[in-house]
């Protein structure tokens, strides 16, 4: 009867274990883990804004060449204060881009980045990233 005891709160416990288990990544089932850039670039530059022309070039040949599963991009206004100390408003371009997180797509996201303040002029672009659950 001991023995029959003990192997019912074994199997109990080994079920229990079992379906608490959370997988490691924190994703449901059916999701992967991923990783979500969203990257704001001031839209002001030396002499004028990037134009709306000038921001379709840039994801045409700079963003979707590195991306081209997919990404979103929209406009807003923003603020932020520059290393002189002055609050500058300015228009932003978001683009949001959701990877897989490898080496190659780290290093396109900093190309991107470089490219961008090179040819618009800027000091800085501002690049959130975080891990998200993903499914198709």
């Amino acid at each position: 009867m001991r023995d029959l005891r003990i192997g019912c709160i074994v199997a109990l416990v080994i079920a229990l274990c079992a379906c608490t288990s959370i997988p490691r990544s924190g994703c449901r089932p059916g999701e992967q883990l991923h990783v979500m850039e969203t990257i704001y670039f001031g839209a002001e530059k030396p002499g004028g804004a990037v134009t709306m022309e000038e921001w379709r070039n840039f994801v045409d040949l700079v963003v979707t060449p590195r991306f081209k599963q997919g990404l979103t991009s929209w406009d807003a206004s923003g603020q932020w204060q520059g290393s002189n100390g002055v609050i500058e408003r300015e228009s932003t371009h978001v683009l949001q881009i959701v990877h897989s997180g490898t080496d190659q797509n780290e290093s396109a996201i900093r190309e991107i980045i470089a490219e961008y303040k090179v040819r618009f002029d800027q000091e800085a672009v501002l690049r959130v990233r975080f891990n998200a659950c993903v499914s198709f």
